[in-house]
């Protein structure tokens, strides 16, 4: 094994391992319940206020996956993780776990939340049907960045989801929800 692969294994088990124990985990207790759903509520209500195409489709989303505290790390390897619940009419209704895994080019750690609007039918029902879902596979999910929410209104939409990414902190470069599984929790 090459030097440099046999430095960059270890480091990269370390930040796995780190990342594990800096997720941000909801327990079972009604208490931890109740966390998740205060925190969910609380990333909805400064997206919405914030961005007004997440506004306008917040308003015609038929249910909302929404993920308030992932945390990513990587070297080399990498990794993200984070819990959220599937919300319709105001109300949380399924817990869900968002596990991403990646390697490549990459170094550093950061946390951000992401939200998406399931603007069909078939997209609430695939989700719900479905043995996880996998960003990228499935229903269309379209990640709408600064230059496109400009010009997102409910007129202009006509994809199954409509995914935003908030909150970006840490040393990290580059956030996608490509090839990230969705996942009932029990």
């Amino acid at each position: 094994m090459s030097t440099p692969l046999r430095f960059a294994l270890p480091v990269a088990a370390l930040l796995m391992a780190g990342l594990v124990s800096a997720c941000t985990t909801y327990g079972d207790s009604a208490a931890d319940q109740r966390e998740l759903d205060t925190d969910s509520v609380q990333a909805l209500n400064a997206l919405t206020r914030d961005n007004p195409a997440a506004d306008a489709l917040s308003k015609r989303a038929r249910a909302v996956l929404v993920f308030p505290n992932m945390v990513k790390a990587g070297f080399g390897l990498g990794g993200a993780y984070g819990e959220g619940e599937l919300r319709r009419n105001g109300m949380a209704v399924e817990r869900y776990r968002s596990t991403t895994a990646s390697w490549g080019l990459q170094a550093g750690a950061q946390s951000y939340g992401y939200v998406v609007y399931l603007m069909t039918s078939d997209a609430v029902d695939y989700l719900e049907d479905s043995d996880g879902w996998e960003i990228g596979v499935g229903p269309t999910v379209v990640v709408v960045d600064a230059g496109m929410a400009r010009n997102v209104s409910t007129t202009t939409y006509s994809d199954d989801a409509y995914a935003f990414i908030f909150d970006q902190q840490g040393l990290m470069a580059g956030i996608s929800i490509e090839g990230t599984k969705i996942s009932k929790m029990n």
